[in-house]
């Protein structure tokens, strides 16, 4: 499962080299989406800072909205999880806040999570080197948008191959 954390219109403006993170976190959902892979998407307080950019969620998304900085302390984010025995790949911002904190709760909840390092941001670069280092202390792997989406393919002989290539490049 790709797990989106609030990439929200208002917020991405502020986000140290944000068109790279969004860029990124689009094809990744472009990407899950091709490969049936779900996406769960958050939105913070929605009301302060908007939502989702537009483009990134579709009508098979699972959208939750939430008050709280760590998504999993949200029931309806909880519910909306598979079994444990499924990866999830998070991406999203800002890394030193929702996104540690969604990370460090899904650990203690027993997930496999995978941080695609370069599709989270922060308003500080400091701020996301600091929770990229934490979070992989804490026990989530790190990655890249295009080894997760490789990873999703398995083989250059993946029938969508060519369709992926063209949201890495």
């Amino acid at each position: 499962m790709l797990v989106v954390i609030d990439m929200q219109a208002k917020l991405m403006p502020h986000i140290d080299n944000g068109a790279a993170v969004l860029r990124r976190c689009l094809a990744l959902v472009k990407a899950a989406d091709m490969l049936d892979i779900p996406v769960l998407v958050t939105e913070q307080n929605s009301r302060g800072l908007g939502a989702s950019v537009d483009g990134l969620i579709g009508e098979r998304h699972c959208v939750i909205e939430k008050e709280t900085f760590d998504a999993t302390l949200c029931p309806d984010f909880v519910a909306a999880l598979p079994s444990k025995e499924t990866a999830l790949f998070v991406a999203g911002c800002e890394a030193h806040v929702c996104v540690l904190l969604t990370v460090t709760g899904l650990l203690k909840l027993g997930y496999t999570v995978e941080l695609i390092a370069d599709a989270v941001g922060s308003r500080m670069p400091e701020n996301k080197a600091i929770a990229l280092a934490r979070a992989q202390r804490e026990g989530a792997f790190p990655t890249t948008a295009e080894t997760a989406i490789f990873g999703w393919l398995g083989s250059c002989r993946h029938p969508r191959f060519r369709d992926a290539l063209t949201l890495i490049k």
